[in-house]
């Protein structure tokens, strides 16, 4: 299986809830790049107050530039930088670079088990507003680590469960990501399901105590489920569809998000 058809899996996320985990259980291949231009739209009708749901909605519209590189077989550095666009709140977010390591591999008849680790790194590009609900993200520097186990069985099916630490170096509270992939990947097709987890440690909630409120305070929880289809046009290009529903949460907006792009490798 190329690696090219799997670089999506990254770029395609709504807002900046990173959905679908940091990381995918694929690798480039020594000296292979992709490059992906995603975008996509978040349309949420209720929003999560702590446990209490209210009827805040808001509309939510993404580009995301999306680059994976193998450094080696077993090592691939990934960089994102995406713009959002949140009623009046425009601008660019928050650059991101992740590097991934694959220390274990096993063959059988049956497919291939590997376990990966990861390391990244977030920050701010541009000094985006913070203090409403229309908040393009937290403002926030963030460390992360992820372990990730990844399963490809020689039917072309295939599963990953990753999960880290994030960590914060502002006053936004330090979280645990959780993410499971399943899915199917051939030369001809790829498609995917998956469900992905966040909590946050602490924080205070919207509308709580105290106030007025700082926003980078904010504890964010959120489950979400959605999927991925992609199509490879020629050896180097394919196009990818995605969606997903934020169903329950903390702090969080709830409801559909829909994602297209291409993808591109040399």
């Amino acid at each position: 299986m190329s690696p090219k058809f799997f670089t999506i899996l990254v770029c395609s996320f709504p807002f900046f809830a990173n959905a679908q985990g940091k990381i995918d259980g694929f690798y480039r291949g020594d000296n292979n790049a992709s490059v992906v231009l995603g975008v996509g739209f978040e349309d949420s009708k209720k929003y999560m107050a702590g446990s209490n749901t209210l009827d805040l909605e808001r509309s939510v519209y993404y580009v995301s530039l999306f680059t994976a590189y193998g450094i080696t077989e077993n090592l691939d550095i990934n960089l994102q930088l995406p713009y959002i666009s949140s009623n009046k709140e425009n601008n660019f977010q928050d650059i991101s670079v992740f590097l991934k390591y694959r220390f274990l591999s096993i063959k059988s008849e049956a497919g291939i088990f590997e376990l990966s680790s990861g390391v990244g790194f977030s920050t701010p590009i541009s000094k985006y507003n913070i203090g409403g609900l229309n908040d393009i993200g937290q403002r926030a520097t963030v460390l992360e680590t992820r372990g990730m186990v990844h399963y490809s069985a020689t039917s072309a099916w295939f599963a990953t469960l990753q999960s880290g630490f994030s960590l914060k170096l502002e006053e936004v509270p330090n979280s645990i990501p959780a993410t499971l992939k399943i899915g199917r990947a051939t030369s001809n097709w790829y498609y995917d399901l998956f469900y992905d987890f966040q909590h946050s440690f602490g924080g205070i909630d919207y509308r709580g105590t105290p106030s007025p409120q700082n926003f980078r305070e904010f504890g964010v929880d959120f489950h979400k489920a959605g999927g991925t289809f992609y199509k490879p046009f020629t050896p180097k290009f394919g196009v990818y569809v995605s969606f997903s529903y934020t169903f329950s949460g903390r702090n969080t907006f709830l409801g559909a998000a829909y994602g297209l792009g291409g993808s591109y490798t040399f």
